[in-house]
């Protein structure tokens, strides 16, 4: 089977997260979390690269495969001849971060069907042969650091560096199969009995869900918002409250282009967007934990705030090609590490604000010394917010004055007002009021065309980018400004592609980098929310579930599509486009959605007396 990622669902542990395809094929796994070297790594390369089979022997005459309702335990039914059977994955929840379990039991439907595995471990991306070793329960293996135990009742045999099983399975029957990995210099890590593991992670996935507050009566679309925060939570590393952007590297975002990158890190520019998705559905505990991160990580010199980080917070994220993998349909390089962490990008400070103002007015517990940290990332942006920067898109050619990044600098100066002002914290309130009106001065007069008609990608271009959808979001203009409203009709004239929105138009964009790219999905979810916010009602909803309409058959989005080929295309399954649907979604059915919320000098949030926000006081 020819793999494209509609074929594959995520399953995963809050620590680390697999792809398994509709083949019953586990192609991407990184052990022991999401940016470490995977040890499945087919996605990228072979089967020789890493991958674990599970799948009759034979002609399969039909697949199906659903996610159990509420949860991440994925089942993929197949059926033969003489049979039928269904493979159920899930990655019980970690109670160590350095130990990964990984159970596949095989349930007998109807029939009797020959099964066959073949589980081919590599570690180093693919490159590392294990010393792996017969064991009673199954095998063990290991490679310098890395270790794991193989647990089943199937007998094995090795060959040509790999290992099968061939297995009979009647209606009724279960075989389960147990991963296990640990560091080598630790003992190691047994999975329990699997029918319990399975009862208890389905239990707390229904728990987890049962938490969301998005309508019921809003069966399809809560449907779709229910199973994008289970990939959210399933995107979070739980040991830091961290939120990676994808469990995957190097997925192009056109085969056989160059726009390969590593999404397993923390971008800054998400936090906002990612924290009035969980604050809206009611995740208050996971927005403190996402919250607390943020301030940990950019902890220290404000000149030294980067755009991304690791899930742990290492602000050293080398970028480097990995040679020997030949890449997704040939897309290479594929690349490890992300380069972007040493570009300058201003609009980052204004997230951080909005994110800490829009955390304050939740009522998130605050650290006693936030506010202080806040105070000196102003000082800092006094004297820098001048400067050109690569931007949002990660510019890769000169610098420029980004119309959006000078935006979100004067949402940074407007927030630090509002702060002080509503809750009564101590700052320079007139001098930062001064500095807002001399960047919104600038804004008015340099972002927008000679004209005077529509704002513009950068300060002296005629160019617009899809960015500019989030100026009324920002504050900084009115949903019915004129300028705003032109600017909403040259992008749809200017980017939309087969009804697709782009990100920027490539010619006279200058990214350094070149060569065509796809439609951005998530600035789709910004043009249904633009549309929100001017009253045009039925254009965010046909925008909107044209989106729903592009998920694969599990509810998931990668980062971009192709909207000739009609297949999802980048990392996958990606947050930022998740946690776009689920904002457009509280958008179409609230009142007071994300999008109002966040264009508002105060932003009211709904607090739910949850267990979580009784035991911190909150009322």
């Amino acid at each position: 089977m020819s793999k494209v990622l509609e074929h594959y669902g995520l399953i995963g542990n809050m620590v680390s997260a697999a792809l398994v395809g509709r083949d019953g094929s586990i192609d991407w796994l990184c052990v022991p979390r999401f940016d470490s070297p995977a040890c499945f790594a087919a996605l990228l390369g072979t089967a020789e690269n890493g991958r674990w089979l599970i799948a009759p022997h034979g002609r399969v005459v039909k697949r199906t495969r659903r996610y159990r309702p509420g949860t991440a335990i994925l089942e993929t039914s197949f059926e033969t001849a003489k049979g039928a059977v269904t493979v159920i994955d899930f990655m019980p929840l970690a109670d160590d971060d350095e130990h990964v379990d990984l159970v596949r039991i095989v349930r007998g439907d109807k029939g009797t069907v020959t099964m066959d595995m073949e589980f081919v471990l590599r570690f180093g991306y693919g490159q590392v042969k294990p010393w792996v070793r017969r064991r009673d329960y199954g095998l063990s293996a290991v490679a310098g650091p890395d270790s794991l135990e193989l647990h089943t009742t199937v007998p094995l045999i090795g060959k040509d560096m790999r290992t099968y099983g061939r297995f009979t399975v009647r209606a009724g029957d279960s075989v389960p199969f147990a991963f296990s990995y640990h560091p080598t210099h630790r003992p190691p890590h047994f999975v329990p009995d699997h029918g319990q593991s399975l009862e208890r992670t389905e239990a707390f996935w229904q728990r987890w869900t049962e938490t969301c507050t998005f309508p019921k009566e809003r069966a399809p679309w809560r449907d779709a918002v229910v199973r994008s925060l289970i990939t959210l939570k399933l995107l979070n590393y739980n040991p830091t409250g961290a939120i990676v952007a994808a469990p995957t590297t190097s997925l192009p975002e056109v085969i056989g282009g160059t726009r390969n990158w590593d999404y397993r890190f923390c971008w800054l520019r998400d936090s906002a967007f990612t924290l009035y998705a969980l604050l809206n559905s009611g995740f208050r505990e996971e927005a403190v934990t996402w919250r607390s991160w943020l301030l940990r990580t950019i902890a220290g010199d404000p000149k030294q705030m980067q755009i991304v980080y690791s899930i742990q917070g290492e602000r050293w994220l080398r970028e480097e090609p990995v040679p020997w993998l030949k890449g997704y349909k040939s897309s290479v390089p594929v690349r490890v590490g992300n380069a972007a962490f040493g570009q300058t990008q201003l609009d980052v400070y204004g997230e951080m604000m909005d994110t800490l103002h829009a955390a304050r007015e939740a009522l998130l517990p605050s650290p006693n010394d936030g506010w202080r940290f806040q105070r000196v990332l102003l000082e800092h942006l006094e004297k820098s917010w001048r400067q050109p920067d690569r931007g949002i898109w990660e510019m890769r050619g000169r610098p420029r004055n980004f119309t959006h990044s000078q935006a979100m600098c004067w949402l940074a100066f407007d927030r630090g007002i509002q702060s002080a002002t509503h809750f009564k914290l101590p700052g320079p309130i007139k001098r930062w009021r001064a500095i807002r009106d001399r960047i919104g001065k600038q804004f008015n007069s340099k972002g927008v065309d000679p004209r005077g008609k529509y704002f513009v990608q950068s300060y002296g271009s005629r160019a617009v980018d899809a960015s500019l959808l989030l100026l009324p979001q920002i504050g900084i203009v009115q949903a019915d400004d004129p300028r705003f409203v032109a600017t909403v009709k040259i992008i749809e004239k200017q980017l939309m592609h087969k009804h697709f929105l782009m990100r920027y138009a490539a010619k006279g964009s200058d990214d350094g980098i070149g060569g065509p790219e796809n439609a951005f999905l998530p600035c789709n979810f910004w043009l249904a929310d633009a549309y929100v916010l001017t009253k045009r009602w039925d254009d965010a909803a046909a925008v909107f579930e044209q989106l729903l309409d592009v998920r694969n058959d599990l509810g998931l989005l990668s980062e971009e599509y192709d909207p000739v080929k009609s297949k999802l295309m980048g990392n996958f399954p990606q947050a930022f486009s998740h946690v776009g649907l689920i904002n457009t979604a509280f958008n179409l059915v609230q009142r007071h959605g994300p999008a109002q919320q966040r264009s508002k000098k105060t932003a009211p949030f709904p607090v739910q007396p949850t267990n979580y926000t009784r035991r911190n006081g909150i009322k």
